[in-house]
Parts: C-alpha cells; structure tokens; sequence
C-alpha cells in the first residue's frame, strides 16, 4: 500500500494533544502579525514556484461585517509556501505515489486565491476548491487568469499572455435545505447569489468550485459525480484521494464542523470501497495552518485527533519557509477506522 510507504516516512504518530500544542508553541514563533501577505492591496504579485502569478484580492470584504466570516477574502502568508511545497515533485505524498497525475483532491476553504489548485492541479486529475459563495467570482477570476501562466514551464521574469480559455467550473448555488446533500446546495448567502452558472472549463475541467459550508451542508458523492470525473477505467468516481486544507483554523466555534467535515469527505472512499468490496488507498487529509493561539490549536487537534491518526510532517520533508521556528506546520490524517497502526 503506498500509504504505508509514506507513513513510514512520516515517522511516530502524534500521541498526546497537549504534548504536540506544548512543542509547537514552545518554539521561537516569529512575529506574523494576523498572516495576511497584504490586506490592503486589491492585486497581489506572487512568484511562486516560480510562476509570476498576479491574484486579485478584496480588502473592503475583509474589513466588512458580512455574516459567516470574511478571511478568505485576502491571501495568508503560509498559502504560497503551501502550494509551493505541495505541487513539488519533491513532495513526500508524490515520492511515495499517495498523489498521482490520476488523484482528485478537495480543498476546504480555498479563499479567493486558487493558489493551491493553480500549482497542484496540472500534476493530478481534478481539483475541487471550496468554501462560501461570496468567494466565487474572485476565485474564478485568478484561475482563469493565472491558469496559463501556472501550466508553463517555471519562470521568474516573465508572465505568460493571460488570454487562455477558462479553466474553472463553478457549480450553481441552489435554496438551502436543512443539512441537506450538497445536490441542494450551499447555504445562507448560496440562495441570494445562485446565479453561478455550471460552465466548462478550459480544456478538460481540471478546476472547479462549488459552495460548501462546514456547519450546515452534508457531504455525499454529487460533489464528485456532478463534474463528470471518471476514473481510467471510465466509472465515475465517488470519492477522493486528499483533503487539503490551508491556515484554516483560527475560529475555535468552527473546529468540530471543520474536523467533520474532514471526516465525512474521508469516509466517501470508506464507502466506496465497500460499494465496490475491493481494497483501495485510504483517503489522506492534510492541514497546513499558522500557529496563533495555543488554545484554538489544541482544540482542533484533540479533535482531529480523535477521527484521525495524526501525524506531523517532521522537517526533512519540508520546504524551508514551513520548517520548525517558522510559526507554520504541517499534519497529515488518516481516519481511524480506515486503516490500522499495526498493519504498518
């Protein structure tokens, strides 16, 4: 199994929450303010894997009172270096096959950016960024003009033209039902903005967006099959490879609808597999985030601890800007009763 290989790399799992929370903020965090990159400029020029890459951002949404939050409406610090890490070849879940040119990968708060999806989502199958509507048309706007400038050769001096056809779908946003499958919808703000229209994307759909609130959508396989991803062999898949989220812990109301909504994306390969009564990869869940406040942080891994076997991504495996005495770290989760320690 190839996620045993990389969970060899990985090392002893994290054993005690308070322990890890104790470490962690035992180091010498540098000063990252809140972790916003800019939270005043409209246009961002990022370099990243060295890819220019110009994203749009939207100051007056992150200084508003809108309902259900407003911090994905700017770009975080720890976000480039995350994707930078993460689409390298040199990344331990490519090295050890658990991400492959045939993977899909979810996204939980994507923010306005697509950095990730940008520079992850020509190395894999498909990409799905989501979060709450109001995101939409930003995130929209810097796939589409970033796309061909993040599938060209690396460069640090030049930008690509950015006339290239669209690479981003977006699923509509129909009227909330009470906790219901995500065929219905997003919630709250998703009714009044349902005009995201379903459009093809680019050459083969390799990015899409759909609306996905933590505390109120029910995650099913329509996520997937709503898109038309298919495996090699044609059927349609059900489920993913990786959950990725990024610096999206700050809130300690939103760990548990965070953590399981992390689970429940995990367990539609759980039921995939028992669908098709054939062994199969576990799901991988990975949490980037900047280290803030030991009280939210160990909230959420006492949490995600509970579902998932947690490991931290020691330093070998990491890109300098997310090393130990960055004020960043990286774990990676694998459910509970999806696969069993002994076994490794």
């Amino acid at each position: 199994m190839k996620l045993h290989s990389l969970l060899g790399a990985l090392g002893a799992p994290t054993q005690d929450a308070e322990e890890e929370t104790f470490e962690l903020f035992a180091q010498e965090l540098p000063s990252q303010n809140l972790g916003f990159i800019d939270s005043k400029a409209t246009t961002l020029d990022l370099t990243v894997a060295g890819r220019d890459l110009a994203i749009h951002q939207s100051p007056g949404v992150l200084s508003s009172n809108r309902a259900g939050g407003t911090t994905g409406a700017v770009v975080w610090k720890i976000t480039p270096l995350f994707a930078e890490w993460l689409s390298s070849p040199s990344n331990p879940l490519f090295v050890h096959g658990v991400l492959s040119h045939s993977s899909l990968v979810v996204e939980l708060g994507c923010g306005i950016a697509g950095l990730v999806a940008l520079l992850l989502a020509p190395r894999i199958a498909g990409y799905l960024l989501t979060d709450q509507p109001y995101v939409a048309k930003l995130v929209d706007q810097n796939v589409r003009e970033n796309w061909r400038t993040a599938v060209s050769a690396p460069t640090s001096s030049s930008r690509a033209s950015k006339s290239s056809s669209a690479v981003l779908g977006t699923s509509p946003t129909p009227s909330k039902t009470r906790r219901g499958s995500l065929a219905a919808g997003a919630s709250g703000g998703g009714a009044r903005r349902g005009r995201l229209k379903e459009t093809a994307g680019g050459d083969d759909n390799r990015i899409r967006f759909t609306p996905l609130d933590w505390e109120t959508d029910r995650v099913t396989p329509v996520l997937l099959t709503k898109f038309g991803w298919s495996s090699p062999g044609g059927e349609a898949n059900r489920s993913f490879d990786v959950v990725l989220a990024c610096d999206c812990i700050y809130n300690e109301a939103l760990v548990d609808p965070f953590v399981s909504t992390c689970v429940d994306l995990c367990r539609l390969r759980v039921a995939e597999r028992e669908k098709e009564q054939e062994d199969g990869e576990p799901c991988v869940c990975v949490v980037a985030q900047q280290l803030r406040d030991p009280l939210v942080f160990e909230a959420w891994i006492k949490r995600f601890s509970r579902s998932f076997h947690t490991w931290r991504v020691p330093d070998p495996l990491l890109a300098e800007g997310l090393k130990s005495n960055s004020g960043f770290v990286v774990h990676i989760g694998v459910l509970k009763d999806d696969i069993s320690l002994d076994a490794i």
